[in-house]
């Protein structure tokens, strides 16, 4: 599953090495709640996401650590991987 802020997708992000392109083609599944998006991690095995409000929310549900979360240019991305 891929979340990201609507406020980020279609930006691409840098930072020293890292180039990070928050693709409409991956990411743009459709415009759905915060709410509902991190609802759905609990059946996703694997979750990309990407910006503050979708990894705040996720981080609060206690999916994501906060010390797992990497910042590109400040804006917060984390994954979750279920085995």
């Amino acid at each position: 599953m891929a979340i990201c802020d609507c406020e980020v997708l279609g930006r691409t992000l840098r930072e020293g090495k890292i180039v990070f392109h928050v693709k409409d083609e991956f990411y743009n599944g459709g415009k759905i709640s915060v709410e509902e998006a991190v609802s759905m991690i609990e059946n996703s095995t694997i979750v990309n996401m990407v910006g503050q409000n979708c990894v705040e929310r996720a981080i609060e549900k206690g999916y994501v650590h906060p010390e797992a979360v990497l910042r590109i240019e400040g804006i917060p991305h984390a994954q979750i991987i279920k085995l």
